[in-house]
């Protein structure tokens, strides 16, 4: 009779396979690794029972600034499925995932059909970043940008408005089926697309693209592992209840704050912004990776006055006390948003508190100062 050694006890096959057959399900499972948390939330939920995910961007790291470390390396090595937004929000895994992954199937969720994207947002109160360094390094070239910088304000003007035409800017990420998700040779550019007019990718924070989301994770698992397909299409059609039932909630819960002005760290919630009608005033930053100058700060002060803005928002994965620069000398209130869930616990869950917390912070502040 064949025998097998576990855990170095000598025991008969027959009895090798009633050991194991509670956590057959288990084995059964791919080997999947998500890229940041929310992600990984909803990868979670429809894994649920069947397995879990391993998370790279873990605790506060952000994924504009990560870097792989070695468990990471190894974790991709071994991974079967690997679901991440695409390319220009996780830099770190451009190459990588050629690299260290080149068996594994590779799902950008940005690139699925009928997706709503966004493009990223320029000029105005959503200035490019990169002049905010050229600006700040130049030195004796600063005050040659004045006309430039009073046109960028006479921009503002018409920013209120802009925010909530977005309606016109959104299109579906259509035809993205066709593309090989395994082919990581793309423009050597890609990833400047956050800050380059490319769209903006945190599409996660509109419960309604976490719905699309949820049905192409589950898709992708269950032609990987076919015998728990059934499973993966039960806890996916759960969590896409579980969004309705959130997107209702915070709809009645921000709507008494909706028309309050605010500026935030860095452009990353316009997705949360228009499925909730908020009223954005400007971003600090067009991207979190280069700080702005001097004269990037005297402009938002500027706009804080114009617009009427009543709340400016930090992260916080990023230093805080530009924000406060900006708030000094003004009433404007100070907060905290995080769209990434740095300070949350990975898991099924993180996703509903994640937007649940933007929601509590911004209603917080925004009707702290009501009439």
């Amino acid at each position: 009779m064949r025998k097998t050694t576990i855990a170095g006890t000598t025991i008969t096959g027959a009895m090798a396979l009633i050991l194991m057959a509670g956590t057959s399900q288990a084995l059964a499972a791919p080997a999947v690794v998500a890229s940041i948390k929310p992600v990984h939330a909803l990868v979670s939920a429809v894994m649920a029972g069947v397995g879990e995910p391993t998370l790279l961007v873990s605790g506060s790291a952000s994924p504009h600034t990560y870097a792989l470390r070695p468990s990471d390396a190894g974790n991709l090595q071994n991974a079967e499925i690997v679901f991440w937004t695409g390319h220009g929000m996780e830099t770190f895994l451009e190459d990588a995932l050629d690299t260290l992954a080149p068996g594994a199937t590779t799902i950008a969720l940005s690139q699925i059909d009928g997706l709503t994207l966004l493009p990223t947002r320029e000029g105005g109160a959503f200035e490019p970043h990169a002049h905010d360094d050229e600006h700040d390094h130049a030195h004796d070239d600063a005050h040659d940008h004045d006309d430039h910088d009073h046109d960028h304000d006479h921009d503002h003007d018409h920013d209120h408005d802009h925010d909530h035409d977005h309606d016109d800017h959104y299109h579906a990420a259509h035809d993205h089926d066709d593309h090989d998700h395994d082919d990581h040779s793309r423009d050597d550019h890609a990833h400047h697309d956050h800050a380059h007019g490319g769209p903006d990718m945190h599409f996660w924070l509109d419960p309604d693209n976490a719905a699309l989301m949820v049905d192409a994770i589950a898709r992708s698992l269950a032609e990987a592992d076919p015998e728990n397909a059934e499973a993966y299409e039960a806890n996916a059609e759960a969590e896409r209840g579980r969004l309705a039932d959130l997107a209702a909630e915070l709809e009645a819960e921000l709507a008494p704050v909706a028309d309050r002005p605010f500026i935030v760290f860095h452009d990353a919630y316009q997705y949360f912004e228009q499925r909730f009608g908020l009223s954005v005033a400007g971003s600090v930053t067009v991207s979190p990776e280069i700080m702005p100058g001097a004269q990037r700060i005297n402009q938002l002060r500027a706009r804080v006055a114009d617009a009427g803005a009543v709340c400016i928002f930090a992260e916080p994965q990023f230093e805080p006390a530009i924000i406060a620069a900006i708030a000094e000398g003004s009433a404007l209130r100070t907060g905290i948003l995080d769209p990434e869930g740095a300070d949350l616990e990975p898991g099924a869950d993180l996703y509903a508190a994640l937007l649940r917390g933007l929601s509590a912070d911004l209603v917080d502040c925004l009707s702290a100062t009501a009439p």
